[in-house]
């Protein structure tokens, strides 16, 4: 048993401030924002026995600190984590689930609403005075009324989602690596099976090789010309080429995106858009939520060096049996 205040915690690029500071309390904190560690001495790499990182950890970045026993990932998405590489080091990951389900699925309701109808166009044509001068703001096109909603990724957010969603009386039916026996939603084995049958498609899912590029230009023809897509998921789920080919020709109908393939430059095609609504990842940022998971990445490095049981070990930690220091 050792405690958190006796153990050196590397923290390789941004953290959550809040969690920074908290953390500078209660352990030895080694800060590098921008995730480069060559000036540390071979002493200094050393010493670094637990990482609290938000974003990439490298085979490399592990591999140059030889007495690293732990990374905790502020975040559900650890997919920037080289994993792999992690477990055969015996090294556990920890991630941060739950704890930003609802924050999440309140954004995805609002940002599907904003996209179906308009409403970041309508404020701005308020703020631009031509409400006053030009008349009431265009009828949408779109609305929820009637409306199909297909999730890819029924995990706990995609339920969160869809237990939003049902209020609204939509359909919502869902592609998943497997079926679900304690849904109802009908399953469908495919994306674009699952694209034929809805008009509106949620990305919930993690990000990472078995999802890069799903949502491709077949899927989005798939979806239709009256289809909304919404991303809460990875940027690298969409082939972004594609969504901006199918904003632009009439593909499908609208899209609002809260990630994308290289935050956080944002291609200036997409912004360009009037048929996009775009927001700078901001799913889980409320101060509230952040702060929860800031509190849970801290309880997963006390609770290793105090030889207790993880709070939240990704599944392959889980599966390699790494869920308690030896």
């Amino acid at each position: 048993m050792t405690a958190l205040s006796d153990v050196t915690i590397l923290v390789p690029g941004r953290l959550n401030p809040d969690t920074l500071a908290e953390l500078k309390t209660l352990a030895r904190v080694v800060e590098r924002p921008n995730g480069d560690i060559s000036d540390l001495s071979e002493a200094e790499r050393a010493s670094v026995r637990g990482a609290a990182v938000m974003g990439v950890v490298s085979a490399a970045l592990m591999d140059a600190l030889p007495n690293l026993e732990v990374v905790a990932h502020f975040g559900v998405g650890y997919d920037g984590v080289d994993v792999k590489h992690a477990v055969s080091r015996g090294i556990p990951v920890t991630n941060t689930p739950d704890v930003l389900t609802d924050e999440v699925a309140d954004t995805t309701l609002g940002l599907l609403l904003m996209t179906a109808r308009r409403l970041s166009a309508a404020e701005r044509y308020l703020r631009a005075g031509r409400w006053a001068k030009d008349g009431h703001f265009p009828l949408t096109e779109t609305t929820l009324r009637g409306r199909s909603v297909g999730i890819m990724g029924l995990g706990r957010i995609g339920l969160a989602i869809a237990a939003r969603l049902e209020p609204f009386g939509v359909s919502i039916a869902y592609f998943n690596r497997s079926e679900r026996s304690d849904v109802s939603y009908p399953y469908f084995a495919t994306l674009g099976e699952l694209a034929d049958a809805v008009d509106t498609l949620i990305i919930a899912a993690p990000g990472g090789a078995g999802t890069e590029k799903a949502v491709n230009a077949d899927v989005l023809k798939r979806l239709g010309s009256d289809g909304i897509f919404i991303n809460i998921g990875r940027g690298s789920i969409v082939d972004e080429d594609a969504l901006v080919a199918a904003l632009q020709d009439g593909t499908i109908k609208a899209a609002g995106l809260d990630v994308f393939a290289d935050e956080p430059r944002v291609r200036e095609d997409l912004i360009a858009l009037d048929n996009a609504v775009l927001l700078p990842h901001v799913a889980s940022a409320s101060r509230h939520t952040r702060a929860q998971m800031g509190s849970l990445v801290i309880e997963n490095l006390r609770r290793w060096f105090a030889g207790e049981t993880l709070a939240t070990p990704v599944p392959e930690a889980q599966k390699a049996g790494l869920v308690k220091r030896p």
